[in-house]
């Protein structure tokens, strides 16, 4: 798996568990999204604990300024050693998100730098991403089955032209695929997400286990459904579902089992400390929601 997966396990809360009692910051930069899922909602408010809400959206100026207010903030309490950026909206579909990190790189050199993306352009921008100094990437992969992905994803966005079905979903998988080989090639440890989707994904998870760890991801993290949008009717998987999907892929790849469903704005250690309204100063709740343009 390499020497920088050993690492992160040191240094990176989301590798490491509770073990390293480290914490991680996560800038929400990236405001638009290029694929539509039926599972995602994501809205501006200071209220919901999940991934794709913000209460605000940083230009990459005053994120670096917010990491240095959160280095004094959490100093001596909870030490911050990775600066994320998970959304709200996809890293890779702006350039905001890889700006920024251009600049924490270089005020904050020591910090780790981690970052999510869906993977449909990662392939394409592997070489900025290895430039940057990206230390870990998640790449969220739903399905390797175009058939299985298209009842997961209603659209694509790629390059201006709008993909539906299958169509759609074969370009997303080819990409995600070539993209996390293209990343793992040049050192990146890469964890690969899947929302588990009872009656949709759930029989697919050995399959997906399987192709991600060939294409050189190291870690797996199974990511129960939050019934809401598309798929409000659908039940969350329970435990021993969960279970079962874990053992199945732990077949190929190192399972996580710790993850915590956290926001695009949260700062501190993951389900336990959260000084996210220190930093930010306050959290102002809006109405508005997203576009996937």
């Amino acid at each position: 798996m390499g020497e920088n997966y050993e690492r992160l396990k040191q240094s990176h809360p989301c590798f490491g568990g509770q073990k390293n009692r480290k914490g991680r910051i996560h800038l929400p930069v990236s405001p638009g999204c290029n694929i539509e899922c039926k599972f995602c909602d994501r809205k501006i408010n200071d209220y919901e604990d999940r991934p794709g809400v913000t209460a605000h959206i940083l230009t990459p100026e005053e994120a670096l300024e917010v990491v240095g207010r959160a280095l004094e903030i959490c100093d001596g309490e909870v030490p911050l050693t990775v600066v994320g950026i998970a959304g709200p909206g996809d890293t890779l579909a702006t350039d905001y998100a890889l700006e920024t990190f251009r600049l924490v790189r270089a005020r904050y050199p020591a910090l780790l730098l981690c970052m999510s993306t869906n993977g449909l352009l990662l392939r394409e921008r592997a070489e900025e991403i290895l430039d940057v100094g990206i230390d870990s990437l998640t790449v969220t992969v739903n399905a390797v089955d175009p058939e299985i992905q298209a009842q997961i994803n209603d659209r694509i966005v790629y390059h201006g032209a709008i993909y539906t079905g299958a169509e759609g979903a074969r370009i997303l998988i080819e990409n995600q695929l070539a993209g996390i080989r293209a990343v793992s090639d040049g050192g990146v440890t890469v964890k690969v997400n899947t929302v588990l989707v009872p009656g949709v994904n759930d029989a697919h998870i050995e399959a997906v286990a399987q192709a991600v760890s060939e294409a050189g991801a190291s870690i797996y993290n199974l990511i129960p459904l939050i019934p809401q949008h598309a798929f409000a009717d659908l039940p969350a998987p329970d435990c021993a579902a969960i279970e079962t999907a874990r053992q199945a892929a732990g077949a190929y790849i190192d399972v996580f089992r710790h993850c915590q469903h956290c926001r695009a704005d949260a700062i501190g250690i993951p389900g336990e400390h959260d000084f996210a309204g220190q930093v930010y100063l306050k959290r102002i709740a809006y109405k508005d929601t997203f576009s996937h343009g």
